[in-house]
């Protein structure tokens, strides 16, 4: 489908600002979407919303169909009486710059307890009626997401295939005692949820009537231990036992020399095509009823998946494997009809990548900083763009852009100092600039490129170093914790991010 000449900032909601520990969705949301809207800008880009496991990160939860509940708005249980403004008191005293993820679920978990004995003594009828409706409308992944999150607690947080053999099989009696067992637990995480698609919803409305679009990540591959995996089985490269017989990752590139080694399991597209289909055609579903587009996370994959034996520490020896993108694409297609679909197309693309985005219409990916590492024929540089692409300053897993133009050998970089100041130098001249505010030259590039999207992480937008990175792929700490300053939204960056907006045409047009 076509994509209208627009521009937008990637942020996701955990990095807005606030008193609880990590971003929610409540007023310093809304006064973001404000932000978005008095900047011109049209597009709200988050990272995955799913429930995250170990690590903290968005592209491995425990669900690919529900919310994060870490997202909850303390502040908005309480206008809805389900908090008593006392029962937030005794807040930790958070640290504003980063996610205290640890702390902030510990603190968000006894207030959704507390809403949740509130709910039961004494909500309206009107509130008890739009749960109900949840718990019916959403049954198809909820009921057994409740109970895998409620039978993971029971089981002191280990993974799935560490349970009880008759669980991990699923045998139905096994089933049916621990949902009797635990009826109060996977109630609680009913509620959870309900709360969290509620205030979801009430944000979206909230953008969508400041003009502002929501741009979704969907993962291509889901975390092994997640309620996907022990419930859909059959679906996925596993042993006998349950454990991954391969598992995902990319090969050496960018970021990484031995590649990443992701260790998500693979979907069986040689036997269960069909099934795995139609989980995919419900997936894309529900992710669209929370978003206006999507970004498709590793595109490639679709067209091959990089299998890696699961025994392995590097993904150095994998394989290409391929997988039916074209017949899935199609067959959701069927279902849903044209798809607001982003195409995350970087990393080894080859032919047959490029002739299943296009076949489909759906616009690839640009990253600025990748532009200058080779010639002018670089696809990253906006002289080669086409009109159905989106283009990025840089994406979550890439440094922000005033950290990558002062990049240093060895530090998070792949790249020794020579070709550091080969791209700086070549940066520069193309760009025509001292390199004073390198992140608004890039910004301006992107938005006067005749690529119809232009994204711009935040970090950017404020101009902040490489302190303020959401994530070093390939690594395992300090990602994803960073938060932007109450007040860094100031009046001087509004207008001229507004600014450039308009004179490069990408303000939204008004009836």
């Amino acid at each position: 489908m076509g994509f209208q000449r627009a521009s937008g900032v990637l942020l996701h909601p955990t990095s807005l600002p606030g008193g609880y520990g990590v971003g929610d969705l409540g007023a310093e949301a809304r006064a973001f979407a404000d932000f978005l809207a008095d900047a011109a800008q049209t597009l709200w880009q988050v990272l995955p919303l799913g429930p995250t496991g170990y690590g903290d990160s968005p592209y491995q939860c425990f669900s690919a169909f529900a919310g994060n509940t870490l997202l909850v708005s303390p502040d908005a249980l309480v206008e809805e009486n389900l908090l008593d403004k006392s029962d937030l008191a005794d807040a930790p005293s958070f640290d504003d710059a980063r996610v205290e993820f640890g702390d902030a679920i510990n603190f968000k978990n006894r207030l959704l307890a507390r809403a949740f004995e509130n709910f039961k003594r004494a909500a309206p009828v009107a509130l008890r009626a739009e749960f109900e409706s949840f718990r019916h409308e959403e049954a198809s992944w909820l009921d057994d997401y409740a109970l895998f999150r409620a039978l993971k607690e029971s089981h002191g947080g280990k993974s799935w295939n560490a349970w009880e053999p008759a669980l991990v099989r699923r045998e139905e009696s096994a089933l049916a005692a621990a949902r009797e067992r635990l009826r109060e637990g996977t109630t609680a995480h009913e509620f959870s949820q309900f709360l969290f698609f509620r205030q979801w919803a009430a944000l979206k409305s909230y953008c969508h009537a400041r003009g502002v679009k929501i741009v979704g990540d969907i993962p291509i591959f889901v975390a092994y231990d997640s309620a996907d995996v022990w419930v859909n089985r059959r679906l996925f490269k596993l042993n006998e036992d349950g454990s991954p017989r391969v598992v995902a990752g990319v090969p050496p590139d960018y970021f990484s020399a031995t590649g990443q080694l992701w260790g998500n399991p693979l979907y069986d597209w040689e036997t269960k095509k069909q099934e795995v289909i139609a989980w995919w055609i419900g997936r894309i579903r529900g992710t669209l009823h929370l978003m206006d587009l999507v970004r498709i996370d590793h595109f490639r994959g679709f067209a091959a998946s990089w299998e890696i034996p699961a025994r392995d520490q590097t993904a150095v020896n994998g394989r290409w494997v391929e997988s039916p993108g074209a017949e899935l694409f199609a067959a959701i297609k069927r279902e849903l009809g044209e798809l607001p679909i982003i195409a995350e197309d970087l990393g080894v693309i080859t032919p047959d990548v490029e002739e299943l985005r296009d076949r489909f219409g759906f616009p690839g990916m640009r990253i600025l900083q990748f532009a200058f590492s080779s010639d002018a024929t670089n696809r990253d540089l906006p002289h080669n763009y086409r009109r159905n692409v989106v283009v990025y300053t840089g994406t979550h897993d890439n440094d922000t852009t005033v950290g990558w133009f002062n990049s240093v050998a060895g530090k998070d970089s792949t790249r020794d100092a020579r070709q550091i100041e080969r791209e700086r130098r070549y940066c520069l001249d193309y760009l025509d600039t001292d390199g004073a505010e390198i992140n608004w030259d890039f910004i301006r590039a992107a938005l006067a490129s005749v690529a119809d999207t232009a994204i711009i992480p935040l970090q950017d937008v404020l101009g902040l170093d490489r302190r303020a990175r959401m994530n070093l792929p390939a690594s395992t700490e300090g990602n994803w914790s960073w938060r932007f300053a109450p007040g860094a939204l100031t009046t001087e960056i509004r207008e001229r991010l507004r600014g450039l907006t308009e004179l490069y045409g990408r303000k939204a047009k008004t009836a």
